[in-house]
């Protein structure tokens, strides 16, 4: 928690005063001096503590010795968002042993939210319990999604996914943070997020939140999630059959 909010304050202090932007990782894929300054100071208050624990950092890697505990951080999640001026974006950091996510903590600096969960004991927002919704129907369902900053050949199986579940459902947002799709579905205002490409950073810190919350966490084939996969689909678990099927578009004929 200390760490997120050190990591949030140096978001908060430079943001709509950025001084450098790069495009270095792809033209869609933005780094910050925002992004640097945080997880700086997210990696300066852990490494206090837990001087001999690894490190898997967004911008600066992996880091450390050869070891079971593990920290997974991303500084800014939303760089996007935060580069342009929306307030939507956050600090994810997540703490695993032996490969398993333990801890999440995950904090939105504008919107003051701070979620938290510890395997076992439930997940939280601002200290208050959460709990996914009790949707039985994608019909009466809000779904949220996301896409890689360099889609490739990928684009049109997203963009078929996007138009099933879009046409399928209540309606379909695409907010630009991962991190936070997850934590709105583990806290009831979303029923369902998808996305592919994401990386470990991304995911893990929401993982283990959603988890808590009660959501069904696996991969587009209904394999249970994992740091490794490239797909996610994380729901209230009463729809997530259904998202299953509307994701699967191996049968479905290929519209010219």
């Amino acid at each position: 928690m200390a760490a997120a909010g050190k990591g949030g304050a140096e978001l908060t202090r430079r943001f709509g005063k950025l001084s450098r932007i790069s495009t270095k990782k792809g033209i869609a894929d933005l780094v910050t001096d925002a992004d640097i300054a945080a997880e700086a100071a997210i990696l300066k208050t852990i490494r206090s503590a837990f001087p001999d624990h690894a490190v898997l950092a967004e911008e600066s890697g992996a880091a450390g010795k050869e070891t079971a505990s593990r920290w997974i951080i991303d500084p800014l999640d939303g760089t996007t968002n935060y580069a342009h001026g929306l307030r939507i974006y956050c600090v994810s950091i997540a703490f695993a042993s032996a490969d398993e996510v333990l801890v999440g903590v995950i904090l939105s600096p504008p919107l003051e939210e701070l979620f938290i969960a510890v395997k076992g004991c439930g997940a939280t927002l601002n200290g208050k319990p959460i709990r996914v919704t009790d949707a039985r129907a994608v019909a009466k369902s809000l779904l949220v999604t996301g896409f890689p900053h360099n889609p490739g050949p990928n684009v049109e199986p997203m963009i078929r996914r996007f138009r099933r579940c879009l046409e399928a459902s209540r309606g379909v947002r695409r907010l630009g943070s991962a991190a936070l799709d997850i934590c709105y579905v583990a806290c009831g205002r979303f029923d369902a997020f998808w996305e592919q490409n994401l990386n470990p950073w991304d995911t893990a810190a929401g993982f283990r939140i959603a988890l808590e919350a009660g959501a069904t966490v696996t991969d587009y084939d209904n394999r249970p999630f994992t740091l490794e996969n490239k797909s996610l689909l994380v729901t209230n678990g009463h729809i997530h059959d259904e998202m299953l099927s509307l994701l699967d578009i191996r049968n479905e004929e290929d519209p010219q």
